[in-house]
C-alpha cells in the first residue's frame, strides 16, 4: 500500500479554526471602560489603568454596561488569548474600585532587618541584612505605594491600582533579600508576601 505523508507547511492549514469566539464582561456601576484601537482605559473611583492590546488580532469593543473581545477564525492558541485578555480588563477593573494590596513580612534569625520607607512611598531601603552594611534600595514602580508598619514594625504593605506593578514591586522587594551562596534552609532571613488581598474590603 501507498503511504501518504503529508508536508510539514501543510499542517497549519490543517488546523482547525474557529468561525467566532467571544467572551463578555460585566462592567460594575461606577467604572467606566472606553476602547479606542484596542487599547483599553478604565475609569473608576481610585483612578484610571490603561493598557494596549495591539499585539493581538482581537476584535474588543464597549458598551455601556460590559465589554465583548470577538476572536474571528482563530486555531486553538489564538482562541486562548480571549480569556485572557477578558482576565486583564478583570483585573483593572477590580484594580480601580478596590485596590491591590500586598503584605510582606520580614523574617530574621539573629540580626534584625530594618525597613525604611519614606514618608511619599516612592522607595524602600533594607539595611541589616544578616548583618551586611549595604543598604538596599527598591524604587516603586509609578502608581505604587509602600507603606511601612501596618501591625507592627516587621510589616510592610504595598498597595496600588496595577496588580502587575504591585506584584512586581513585592517580587523585588522580596528578591533583594536572598541569601546568596549560603544554604537557604539554614538562612531563612528575608521579607516575605504573607498575604494579597484588596486596599478596601470587596462586597
Amino acid at each position: 500500500f501507498a503511504r501518504f505523508t503529508v508536508p510539514a507547511r501543510a499542517w497549519f492549514f490543517i488546523k482547525m479554526k474557529v468561525i467566532r469566539t467571544t467572551e463578555n464582561i460585566k462592567v460594575p456601576s461606577g467604572v467606566k471602560v472606553s476602547v479606542t484601537a484596542r487599547v483599553v482605559t478604565v475609569k473608576g473611583k481610585r483612578g484610571t489603568l490603561k493598557r494596549d492590546f495591539k499585539h493581538l488580532a482581537l476584535d474588543i469593543k464597549a458598551t455601556n454596561r460590559a465589554v465583548h473581545v470577538t476572536k474571528y477564525f482563530g486555531i486553538r492558541k489564538e482562541l486562548a488569548a480571549v480569556r485572557t485578555v477578558c482576565s486583564h480588563i478583570e483585573n483593572m477593573i477590580k484594580g480601580v474600585t478596590y485596590g491591590y494590596e500586598y503584605k510582606l513580612q520580614t523574617l530574621h534569625a539573629h540580626f534584625p532587618i530594618n525597613v525604611i520607607v519614606p514618608a511619599d512611598g516612592k522607595k524602600v531601603s533594607v539595611k541589616n541584612f544578616l548583618g551586611e552594611k549595604t543598604t538596599r534600595m527598591i524604587p516603586m514602580a509609578a502608581g505604587v505605594k509602600a507603606i511601612g508598619g501596618g501591625g507592627g514594625s516587621d510589616t510592610l504593605l504595598i498597595q496600588g491600582n496595577d496588580i502587575e506593578a504591585v506584584s512586581k514591586c513585592a517580587a523585588l522587594v522580596q528578591q533583594s533579600c536572598a541569601a546568596r551562596h549560603k544554604d537557604i534552609r539554614k538562612f531563612l532571613d528575608g521579607i516575605y508576601v504573607s498575604n494579597r488581598g484588596t486596599v478596601e474590603a470587596m462586597e
